[in-house]
């Protein structure tokens, strides 16, 4: 059975003065502030990139999980955090994902086998095909 996620943003103003909130609004996680400033210079205000970042971290620890549980070694702890690029006049140029897992029984050469293929995987890579996305995976 499928599930929409969905999530709503209100936006007031022109694109470099303006401002605006994003509000989670399957999970009731919360409503956040977002502007022009917080993208292209940084700040403490939240992104389109640290929300993609937030997906693509999650998605490829779950993709990463079952991958090795499916391999007869299920992790004991995936630890992943994703960097997504944002160059002002040209978008979305890149997603990193530095991934550690304590996983018992599994050669580093093994683990780097399957982070491989959770990476390809993992459908929110699958979404994100248009920009570069490398990972960098490493048993603790």
């Amino acid at each position: 059975m499928p599930v929409t996620s969905e999530a709503t943003t209100t936006w007031t103003g022109s694109l470099a003065e303006g401002s605006g909130t994003v509000a989670f609004s399957s999970s009731k996680l919360g409503t956040f502030p977002i502007n022009w400033k917080a993208r292209s210079e940084g700040s403490d205000t939240t992104t389109p990139e640290e929300l993609i970042a937030a997906a693509h971290a999650s998605c490829f620890s779950m993709a990463l999980s079952h991958a090795l549980s499916e391999n007869g070694t299920p992790p004991e702890r995936v630890n992943t955090s994703a960097s997504v690029t944002f160059k002002p006049g040209v978008g979305i140029t890149g997603s990193h994902l530095n991934v550690n897992a304590v996983v018992p029984g599994l050669t580093p050469e093994a683990f780097q086998t399957i982070a491989a293929e959770a990476k390809v995987g993992c459908p929110v890579s699958q979404a994100l095909a248009g920009i570069e996305i490398t990972l960098e995976a490493t048993l603790a």
